[in-house]
C-alpha cells in the first residue's frame, strides 16, 4: 500500500485542490468522505466538494464539548449547501465510565487523561464514521504544526485502513481565507475573536496574532503532544 501512496503522490503532486478532488470525488463516489470539524480550511473543502458532487459525503464528530458558535455554522453550512451533515457522537456509556474515572475535566491533569478524553469523544467514533470509506478527506495543512510538516497530498492511514487526501496540504493560511472570501462560505465566528484553530470548547482557546497557528489548542501541553490521534503520521 505504501508503494501505491507514493504513486498517487507522484501523480498528483502537481494537481490543483479542486482537480484532485475531482478525481478521487469520482473515481472513489460512495467510497469517499470529508470529516469536518467547520473549521476554515473544512469550510473551504465542504464548499468545493459540494459543487462537485452535491450528494457527496461530509460528516462531523459531535464531541459532545463543542462551542455554540460551531453549531451556528453548522447549521449555516446545511442550509447554504442544502446538505444535511451527518454527526458522530460517543457511546453514552463510554461517556459515563470517563466521567467516573476522570470527572468532568480531568483532561487537564495529565497527557494521559486527555488522550483517553479525545480517544472516547473523537477516535472511537471516527472508525464508526469512516465505515465503508476508503478515501478520507481531510483539512490538513503543514504549516499547522511541527506534526504535519512532512505530511503528503496522500497518506496511508494504517490504523483505519483508509487513504487520507489532504488537498489542502500545501496550502497557506492565506489561501484558505483568500478563497473563503472570495466564494462566500461561511466560516466560524470564533475565527474573528482569534481562534486559528477550533475544537473542543475546554481545549480551545484565541491566541495572539502571529502566535502558532494551534497554540489555542491544548496550551498547557508541550507543541509536540498536540495531537487528539486523529492525524498521527505512522512511521516505521
Amino acid at each position: 500500500m505504501r508503494e501505491k501512496i507514493e504513486k498517487l503522490n507522484a501523480e498528483f503532486k502537481h494537481l490543483d485542490a479542486k482537480s484532485s478532488l475531482e478525481h478521487f470525488l469520482k473515481v472513489y463516489r460512495g467510497k469517499i468522505a470529508l470529516s469536518s470539524s467547520f473549521g476554515a480550511e473544512d469550510q473551504v473543502l465542504s464548499d468545493m466538494i459540494l459543487k462537485i458532487d452535491s450528494d457527496a459525503r461530509i460528516f462531523t464528530l459531535d464531541t459532545g464539548r463543542l462551542p455554540q458558535q460551531t453549531y451556528d455554522v453548522m447549521d449555516r453550512t446545511n442550509l447554504k449547501y442544502k446538505t444535511k451533515i451527518r454527526a458522530y457522537f460517543p457511546e453514552s456509556r463510554d461517556i459515563e465510565k470517563l466521567y467516573y474515572k476522570q470527572g468532568a475535566n480531568g483532561f487537564y491533569d495529565s497527557l494521559e487523561n486527555r488522550k483517553e478524553c479525545c480517544y472516547v469523544r473523537k477516535i472511537a467514533p471516527l472508525k464508526r464514521a469512516l465505515n465503508g470509506v476508503e478515501v478520507w478527506i481531510t483539512g490538513l495543512r503543514a504549516e499547522q504544526s511541527q506534526t504535519r510538516e512532512e505530511m503528503q497530498m496522500l497518506e496511508w492511514d494504517e490504523s483505519n485502513g483508509v487513504i487520507k487526501l489532504n488537498p489542502l496540504i500545501l496550502w497557506k493560511e492565506s489561501d484558505v481565507w483568500s478563497y473563503i472570501r472570495e466564494n462566500g462560505v461561511p466560516y466560524n465566528a470564533l475565527h474573528d475573536e482569534g481562534y486559528p484553530s477550533i475544537g473542543c470548547e475546554p481545549c480551545t482557546r484565541a491566541t495572539d496574532v502571529g502566535a502558532d497557528i494551534r497554540s489555542g489548542r491544548w496550551w498547557w501541553e508541550n507543541p509536540e503532544h498536540k495531537e487528539c490521534g486523529l492525524h498521527i503520521k505512522e512511521t516505521n
